[in-house]
């Protein structure tokens, strides 16, 4: 959907070919599907809420070692959610933020 209604750029992608990060032409605007930002339990614990509250989720699919929810998670992603997060900042929003910041267009009355 995402390649036949938007011009955002797909520039990662899952082995079954689902968009994990896309962008904006200039890449200034970025949206990331995962939760690189989040720690080794948290996603656990909101799937645990969810069965406790009989919502019926899915298993977090590669979360824990086999798809088994009786398995602790493997926090695999932490160095790649910094690294994607300062590399963005400095590729694309760094590199085109003037010094001076007297000399930045506004954006916001």
């Amino acid at each position: 959907l995402i390649r036949d209604y938007t011009d955002l750029e797909i520039l990662a992608e899952t082995e079954e070919g689902d968009a994990y990060l896309f962008a904006s032409k200039d890449k200034r605007i970025a949206f990331v599907t995962g939760h690189p930002e989040y720690d080794a339990q948290t996603l656990a614990q909101e799937y645990f809420r969810d069965v406790e509250a009989g919502l019926g989720p899915e298993v977090p699919y590669n979360y824990f070692p086999h798809n088994d929810p009786q398995n602790t998670p493997r926090a695999s992603w932490r160095s790649h959610g910094n690294l994607l997060f300062t590399n963005w900042l400095n590729y694309y929003v760094y590199q085109i933020t003037p010094y001076d910041l007297r000399h930045m267009n506004p954006t916001l009355d």
